[in-house]
């Protein structure tokens, strides 16, 4: 079982931001920017060329609610939607990922990442604001 499919099944620990019965959403433990989240498809789903139709509309639906949750949460100049497949496309965990990351002109991340550890009470304040905006 792959380290994302534990965070569905409770086994691993996660900052949640969103969940419904098709996607989950949680917090980056390593952000390039504060509010950097994460959402994944809860079936497993190695990449992209694997989706179903039915669960790539669920993942798009459920994308588009968060990226102006984090925005609106954030005041992020703008929002980076990342999504690798395979070895050579950078893909980390073998199941299908979106990295939502606020940018701002200024953040030097430009041209690529600069993840780093997150401070874990940062990560749940900026999980608190993303969720709070997710309504509106």
């Amino acid at each position: 079982m792959c380290i994302f499919c534990k965070i569905v099944a409770g086994e691993l620990p996660s900052t949640k931001v969103y969940e419904d019965e098709k996607t989950l959403a949680f917090m980056d433990i390593n952000p390039v920017n504060p509010g950097h989240t994460l959402l994944i498809p809860k079936k497993h789903v190695e990449t992209i060329y694997e989706l179903d139709e039915e669960t790539g509309k669920a993942v798009m639906s459920t994308l588009i609610k968060l990226v102006r949750a984090v925005k609106k949460a954030t005041n992020c100049q703008g929002v980076t939607i990342h999504q690798a497949n395979e070895k050579a496309a950078n893909q980390v965990v073998p199941h299908l990922h979106i990295h939502i990351i606020p940018r701002w002109e200024k953040d030097y991340a430009l041209g690529g990442w600069k993840a780093k550890p997150g401070d874990p009470e940062e990560i749940k304040k900026q999980a608190d604001k993303i969720r709070n905006c997710l309504g509106s």
